[in-house]
């Protein structure tokens, strides 16, 4: 299991600064571990902002479709994230899930890198 490490971004701070059209600065690429995930708060969602071992940044639902469960906390394996709790793992580009328990697909969400600052946008047209 991974350790969890949480970035909050006060959307009332500053919006110009934190807001690219419909992305949200979430965190720096040197926030996020080698590979591995953080959870961040957006919009009042759970996003985990994963890095795979590719170096590739994703954005997901940061909770389970089969329980309540934080996948930030998870492990990150070929372009998958597994959920620590049951074992249920998701595939990093389209949510759906490659390993039971679970059988509905998470929410994936655009990622947009600036320099060093990681964008995500979670606007219901994603």
């Amino acid at each position: 299991m991974s350790e969890t490490t949480t970035v909050t971004n006060d959307l009332t701070n500053d919006l110009a600064d934190n807001v690219a059209g419909d992305f949200v600065r979430v965190c720096s690429v040197d926030d996020l571990p080698t590979v591995g995930a953080v959870q961040a708060e957006i919009a009042g969602l759970r996003v985990a902002i994963v890095r795979d071992s590719a170096g590739d940044i994703h954005a997901i639902d940061d909770t389970c479709s089969h329980a309540n469960v934080s996948l930030s906390e998870g492990d990150v394996e070929d372009g998958e994230i597994e959920c620590w709790l049951h074992g249920s793992r998701f595939d990093l580009r389209s949510g759906k899930p490659t390993g039971l328990p679970a059988i509905t697909p998470i929410a994936v969400y655009p990622v947009t890198i600036d320099g060093d600052d990681v964008f995500v946008s979670v606007t219901k047209e994603n």
